[in-house]
């Protein structure tokens, strides 16, 4: 999707007709959304939840920081292991009502084992492994329609972080519903989806960076994610 001025479109008996800018609040298919943000100027955020548009208000300095953190663990995770995608808000079509913006997406990226693929139009479909949000204004619908939809569509973990109420929460999916995922005995929370992928969430909590980044540097040394690499290796 660009960004562009108000455009025309071709409508089903061939003629030209407007196409109006998005309007937060509307209730549109997939298909109307992306031919509204194309025409929609300056618009840099917008999210089709259960076919209803939300635009977020501009990004703070609480919730740019949070999101520089969290896709900074995802990120070194992916750069060491061979195999996996990690995005920043990517447009993400998940079904005709859906199509989200997530904060920070990790994906297996061999279509012999994931669940998502880059679409011809660069764009990304289907359910990646792990969608991660930072919540500050978004909060209600991060954890309530937003996660049903995750659910839903086959996301296999879900981490919201509720950034005002200092709280994180990562839930994994069994038997088509999401569960929290619980601490282990030295407080650090591990994937079941991507061995190797520690998180003390108390260090994240309290902004000690160094601290993630050594909590996860002894998940990607574990025999669990070695074992992962050479599985992903073997799908070339």
């Amino acid at each position: 999707m660009s960004t562009t001025t108000l455009g025309k479109s071709k409508s089903r008996n061939g003629n030209d007709r407007a196409v109006l800018p998005l309007r937060n609040g509307e209730h549109l298919s997939r298909e109307e959304f992306e031919r509204r943000w194309d025409v929609t100027p300056g618009l840099r955020m917008a999210e089709l939840i259960e076919g209803i548009v939300f635009m977020p208000p501009p990004t703070s300095t609480t919730h740019s920081n949070s999101h520089d953190a969290l896709h900074h663990w995802l990120s070194l995770y992916a750069r060491s292991t061979p195999g996996l995608k990690s995005s920043i808000t990517p447009s993400l079509r998940l079904d005709n009502k859906n199509e989200f913006q997530p904060d920070c997406v990790l994906r297996i990226a061999s279509p012999r084992l994931g669940s998502s693929r880059v679409a011809a139009d660069d764009y990304l479909e289907g359910a990646p492994e792990l969608v991660a949000e930072v919540a500050v204004s978004s909060s209600d619908y991060d954890a309530h329609e937003k996660l049903d939809v995750n659910e839903r569509i086959g996301v296999q973990e879900y981490l919201l972080w509720e950034v005002l109420d200092s709280r994180i929460e990562w839930r994994r999916l069994e038997g088509g519903e999401f569960v929290r995922l619980t601490e282990r005995a030295d407080g650090v929370h591990g994937s079941r989806v991507f061995p190797g992928l520690w998180l003390d969430l108390r260090a994240l909590l309290a902004g000690d960076e160094r601290k993630v980044a050594r909590v996860l540097e002894r998940g990607m040394k574990s025999a669990e994610h070695a074992a992962f690499v050479k599985r992903l290796a073997a799908t070339k």
